[in-house]
């Protein structure tokens, strides 16, 4: 009998988590075995490793306890891994060497896939002047372009996705900019970014009072504290970020105040960390441990989770002595101060099987008790271990029980602690627990709602093929398993549903208790007014959360239309307008793109104009979608469709072409450009022809050429593919930023007082002059920041928002902070 709770726990655990060999053959041969690898491999480290070793495999039987992915995957294998989720580097220097010094232990970091968070605000403003060298500083923003450029390039190296978190406090100079950078949706992808707010600037918000924004004592501007609040809430309404960290709070809380300060997270925001800081991170399954579900007598068992908190916490103490990390830096200070992080999934689920409505003032008093009972055992469990074997080495008693955190905790535990110190300096944190809560049965994921409650999910087979299963909630199924076919009560509410506020009462009733953070996503509907989204935030900081993260959908978030929605327009206008939505495009965008009028694309959304043929074909490039399915919807579409009287598209699988490529005439102008690059003792030689299409001058092909032969092969295959590009037509101006954006990791240049990445962002740089020169881009930075016809080879229904970098389903929804597939799992966050 299969332990798993449905088909796609299985299919986690096996795509995941299974030890395999490099050539794929299962070293697990069922989950059991998984869970003895781990167990073994972390009773290790006891005097009485077989005793640990059953009672560690007991709490993960039945996805009871579950550890973070990295410990799931990597304990136990013989491989030199961390099991440590995610960093806060080291502070950043005000120089250029210690700056350039930190890029490199960030990508040491994230080649071990490791997530990591950075304050820069620790860099002098822009314009701010440089001592010695006669130039004005380019401000922090400029080195987090780096920085999302070497994200960039470890991700396409091959390591496991990385994610980077950036914060910025509220008082520096450029704290404007820092808000408004992802209005630019080509800019800092790779990172989520978040503003340091401290109680001063929220006080200074209320009273409606002035702020300064300083750097190194010295004041660079003084603006209305409530203005530059409101551009915080603007852009975050806009663009979900920036998000909000309560800063003072977090470090007034903080049971290390005394020996640490902390200014950065990881990239969800759980873990707030000082310099170095590292989270190691597990979840107690709490819809694993109510008995009598969706009865009178239904209740969460007490004594198996005090008992199942301190098998846990072990565990985790444990895990600190056999991972491995990247820097010596990390080492030191995990070791130093032993933090770890539990917290809890299936939250959600395990309310309903109890009867309670998630977001009601119920559903808050018994999530506020359960997260205490977990506190409780959490730091006593700890206590035991100090007894046993020594408290973390930096423990100070008197300095330690001062803090927030531990003047609130209950008079037995701070007595316990007093007498004979703590393991573990800080023991709770609430995660994203996305993969791992599919892992475990589809169970509802950390302290948030249940995303919905079923959905059809696409499996690739070995043989290519896709099959359609239903995923099910697990309480949902366990209801069915009880009561039949009868209806969801009413208190079966889902994310989507929930006021905002009470998400927010949900996050601060958990947080009483949680000594670190909680990553948890408030869900916005996309109507909601500017002044009640604001009303969120300041409902937050009043109610003792840590932090604020929301997710109003938009056309820049994405789309409201699910994929069922969007396969549901019954018209080709409706098709039309949900695809536009679904791409972020406004009815002025695509006139522009098109070349038809405003008026025109209106009455066509609206079924007034007839969408003709020729018009879904010039559609399809633009909103990635299949012209055959903008005139005839998924079910009626033709196998082919003709673009002309003479040639039809070829049927779906075959290859896509954008369009007929550019005729060479016999004669080109063009201009040719020498490039000097530091590292090489010849310089590079790029010649741009161009054609003159329509009256309008635009790039036909390129040459680059150069005396150094080390540059041969690349020079050739960067000639032929530009060329290719350049020659099929269209906008191409997003070759420019895509060569910018490439970092080379064994450093860039410094060119004429710009930093330049890389040799081939030097190149695009030369084409973006270029380009500017002839007058088919208005000036630098102004070129597409993608290809406008990369999705041309979608095949199924349009209005989808954004493919899955993973499994390429359009099955991307925003769940705990992070863009998750729910076909495939992956997620932006690990």
């Amino acid at each position: 009998m299969t332990r798993f709770a449905a088909p796609i726990a299985e299919q986690v655990w096996d795509m995941k988590y299974r030890l395999k060999e490099a050539d794929g053959t299962p070293v697990d041969r069922s989950v059991e075995d998984s869970w003895r690898r781990i167990a073994r491999a972390l009773a290790a480290v006891e005097t009485d490793a077989a005793v640990w070793e059953d009672r560690f495999y007991a709490a993960l039987e039945d996805f009871r306890f579950l550890p973070a992915g990295r410990i799931t995957a990597g304990a136990g294998t013989g491989r030199r891994v961390t099991l440590f989720n995610c960093f806060v580097m080291g502070t950043v220097p005000d120089n250029m060497g210690g700056i350039f010094d930190m890029l490199k232990e960030a990508a040491l970091t994230m080649q071990q896939g490791g997530g990591i968070g950075y304050d820069f605000s620790t860099i002098r403003p822009k314009g701010a002047a440089v001592s010695g060298v006669a130039a004005d500083a380019s401000g922090p923003l400029s080195f987090m372009d780096v920085w999302d450029a070497m994200c960039r390039t470890i991700m396409s190296a091959g390591s496991r996705r990385g994610a980077m978190m950036a914060t910025m406090r509220c008082d520096h100079p450029d704290i404007e900019d820092f808000i408004g950078a992802k209005s630019d949706p080509a800019r800092l992808r790779m990172f989520n970014m978040s503003v340091l707010v401290t109680d001063a600037f929220m006080e200074a918000v209320k009273a409606d009072g002035s702020w300064d924004l300083l750097f190194d004592g010295k004041v660079y501007h003084t603006l209305k504290a409530r203005d530059l609040w409101n551009r915080i809430m603007q852009a975050t309404y806009d663009y979900a970020e920036p998000g909000v960290i309560f800063i003072d709070r977090i470090n007034k809380a903080n049971n290390l105040a005394y020996c640490e300060t902390i200014a950065a997270t990881n990239p969800c925001g759980e873990q707030p960390l000082p310099p170095y800081g590292a989270c190691l991170l597990g979840s107690v399954n709490l819809a694993r441990l109510v008995t009598d579900p969706f009865t009178d007598a239904a209740r969460l068992d007490p004594e198996a989770l005090d008992d199942l908190v301190r098998t846990a916490i072990r565990m985790m103490d444990n895990t600190v002595d056999a991972s491995k990390f990247p820097l010596e830096a990390q080492a030191r200070e995990a070791e130093a101060k032993r933090r770890i992080g539990l917290g809890v999934t299936g939250l959600a689920d395990a309310l309903l099987m109890l009867g309670l409505r998630y977001g009601s003032d119920e559903a808050a008093a018994q999530t506020e008790a359960w997260m205490k009972a977990i506190a409780r055992a959490a730091y006593l469990a700890s206590v035991d271990l100090a007894k046993e074997k020594g408290a973390f080495p930096l423990f100070d008693r008197d300095a330690y029980l001062a803090s927030g955190t531990m003047q609130a905790m209950d008079e037995d535990v701070r007595a316990a602690v007093a007498e004979h110190g703590i393991r573990n300096a800080l023991l709770t944190s609430v995660a994203p627990t996305g993969t791992i809560s599919l892992y475990a049965g589809n169970v509802s994921s950390g302290i948030e709602p249940v995303f919905a409650y079923e959905y059809t999910r696409k499996v690739l087979q070995k043989d290519g093929s896709r099959t359609e299963e239903k995923v099910i909630d697990y309480a949902v199924q366990m209801w069915r398993d009880v009561k039949g076919d009868a209806p969801l009560p009413d208190y079966f509410v889902n994310a989507q549903t929930l006021a905002p506020l009470e998400h927010v009462k949900m996050q601060a009733a958990a947080q009483k208790w949680v000594d670190s953070s909680i990553s948890k996503t408030i869900n916005c509907p996309e109507d909601i007014s500017f002044e009640a989204f604001k009303d969120v935030y300041m409902e937050a900081y009043e109610t003792g959360c840590k932090g604020c993260t929301t997710y109003r959908p938009n056309d820049v978030t994405g789309s409201v239309l699910s994929v069922s929605e969007a396969k549901a327009a019954a018209t080709p206008g409706e098709r039309l307008r949900s695809a536009r939505k679904a791409v972020g495009l406004t009815l002025d965008e695509l006139k522009v793109k098109t070349g038809l009028s405003k008026s025109y694309l209106s009455e066509m959304e609206n079924g007034a104009k007839e969408i003709q043929r020729k018009h879904a074909v010039g559609f399809g490039p633009v909103l990635g979608v299949e012209p055959s399915w903008l005139l005839f919807g998924k079910e009626n579409a033709p196998e082919t469709l003709a673009t002309t009287d003479a040639a039809p598209l070829q049927p779906h699988g075959d290859v896509v072409y954008m369009q007929d490529p550019l005729d060479r005439p016999q004669t080109l102008e063009g201009n040719t450009y020498k490039l000097k690059w530091p590292d090489s003792e010849h310089a590079i030689y790029l010649t741009i022809n161009d054609i003159v299409v329509g009256g309008r001058r635009r790039p036909f092909e390129v040459f680059i050429n150069s005396k150094n032969m080390e540059h041969f092969a690349w020079t050739v295959a960067l000639t032929r593919m530009i060329s290719a590009v350049f020659r099929r037509g269209g906008d191409v101006s997003f070759v420019v930023e895509e060569l910018k954006a490439v970092f080379d990791p064994r450093g860039g240049a410094w060119i004429k007082g710009k930093y330049i990445p890389s040799i081939l962002a030097a190149i695009g740089g030369v084409i973006e002059t270029h380009l500017i020169s002839i007058g088919f881009i208005e000036g630098e930075g102004a070129g597409l920041k993608t290809d406008p016809t990369a999705k041309v080879v979608g095949l199924e229904a349009g209005g989808r928002g954004k493919a899955c970098p993973s499994c390429g389903q359009y099955t991307m929804q925003m769940i705990e902070g992070c863009m998750t597939c729910t076909s495939c799992g992956h997620s932006k966050c690990g």
